[in-house]
């Protein structure tokens, strides 16, 4: 490791970073790890604290002793070159996706014999926020619209099947494209309004939009049930039910089977009906990024003016943003209410918009493979972390942190496949 010729000013950068990132882990952490809350009284830790500052020092002096040698500029000028741009990839090039995805939906077929209940149940919440990720994707990565009130058409899905259930005995099935539909009309109703509206503005509206449906779900006790809730139905198959005993004029389908009652069974039918919705969602928005309607988001994303300049209907291409975002945080929300089995407005908060933010950010705006790997880290790395559940939503925010340094396009960022020129056409 060649370190710079002047010794003593790299020493004293580094001992002046190192100083300044120990005080500024003291103040962030300080309130955090030193003071443990007891009923109404509280002890101090200054030993964590103590613990938790030093390694921060040391790690920041260290860290800066690196980056000023050549290989550590070398390296940050490489991360600062990989973030910046859309990423050309050559004329004939082979994306490694074309084994990918068929390992991974032979895993997804045999996942289900070798899992209990509850990684079965961490997967199935793991599709469900790849679900709502790759809508919020099509309406932030691709149309570059801040929608910060995108629980809203989640919980309209969630809602629909629950209330569908209770007043009209309606079936999962028969909910499931409603609820695409009647949360797709919320999204156009959302995005009339605010088709002049950008960045900040269009924030602000989006979000007192998912706190008013909210609201509405909490107070409207006669219909929601307010903060009580409402049951959710289980999916059938053809008719046959997953409990241990059906309605009148059911059958169950261990009875059917003749076989003894299996409770994992439903999750393992959740998990295979709710994995064939994901890949047909992936596979729409795959083919929509590469059509006009796709091209026309990227275009509005990168500026409305010359967008409108080049003849596109600037209206039509949010509305269809909107549309298609929020029918598919609908589909989302049925598969979250049937795997419950009930609903209630404390599911349906801010922070669960500000989660699935994260999760396209953090995936790549417009990545589709940086939201599907970003949705599984978000929702797998809590359970994993339940140890540390004093501290997860402190390790949320330092990697969320740490990724806006290093990544700030992503985890993956957008790809384009370049075109050959013709023979004839002069370059």
């Amino acid at each position: 490791m060649s370190v710079a010729k002047n010794k003593p000013n790299v020493i004293k950068k580094s001992l002046i970073d190192a100083v300044l990132a120990g005080l500024l882990a003291l103040i962030v952490f300080g309130p955090i790890v030193g003071v443990v809350l007891q009923g109404y009284s509280f002890e101090l830790e200054p030993s964590r604290v103590a613990w938790l500052v030093a390694t921060v020092t040391v790690g920041r002096f260290l860290v800066s002793l690196f980056l000023q040698t050549s290989k550590g500029m070398s390296l940050s000028q490489a991360l600062e070159r990989g973030g910046a741009g859309v990423h050309v990839l050559a004329p004939d090039h082979k994306s490694a996706l074309r084994w990918a995805i068929p390992m991974m939906i032979v895993v997804a077929i045999i996942f289900p014999k070798f899992a209990n209940a509850y990684l079965l149940g961490v997967v199935i919440l793991g599709l469900i926020y790849v679900l709502l990720g790759l809508g919020l994707n099509i309406v932030v990565g691709l149309a570059g619209l801040l929608d910060l009130g995108y629980v809203a058409f989640y919980a309209i899905g969630a809602y629909g099947l629950a209330l569908g259930y209770q007043y009209l005995g309606l079936g999962f099935w028969s909910v499931l494209p409603l609820a695409a539909i009647v949360a797709a009309l919320a999204g156009c109703i959302l995005g009339f309004p605010v088709l002049r509206m950008h960045g900040d503005y269009l924030a602000i509206v989006t979000l007192g939009f998912g706190e008013i449906i909210r609201l509405i779900l909490n107070n409207w006790l006669s219909l929601t049930g307010g903060p009580n809730g409402l049951p959710a139905p289980l999916p059938t198959f053809f008719g046959l039910e997953f409990g241990r005993k059906a309605k009148e004029g059911g059958i169950p389908i261990h009875e059917f089977l003749g076989t003894a009652y299996n409770p994992d069974l439903k999750f393992i039918f959740i998990y295979g009906v709710l994995f064939l919705a994901v890949l047909a969602v992936l596979y729409i928005k795959h083919r929509l990024t590469r059509m006009p309607v796709g091209r026309a988001w990227e275009a509005l994303r990168e500026d409305e003016i010359a967008c409108r300049a080049m003849g596109l209907n600037h209206v039509l291409v949010k509305l269809s943003a909107f549309t298609l975002g929020a029918s598919t945080a609908g589909l989302a929300g049925v598969f979250f209410a049937t795997y419950q089995g009930f609903v209630n407005p404390t599911s349906f908060t801010f922070f669960e918009s500000a989660l699935i933010l994260a999760i396209v950010v953090l995936g790549g705006m417009g990545s589709t493979v940086g939201v599907v790997i970003a949705a599984f880290v978000l929702t797998v790395a809590p359970e994993l972390l339940r140890s540390f559940s004093e501290y997860r939503v402190l390790l949320f925010g330092v990697l969320m942190v740490l990724m806006m340094i290093w990544k700030p396009r992503g985890l993956i960022r957008v790809s384009r496949t370049g075109v050959a020129p013709r023979k004839g056409v002069i370059s």
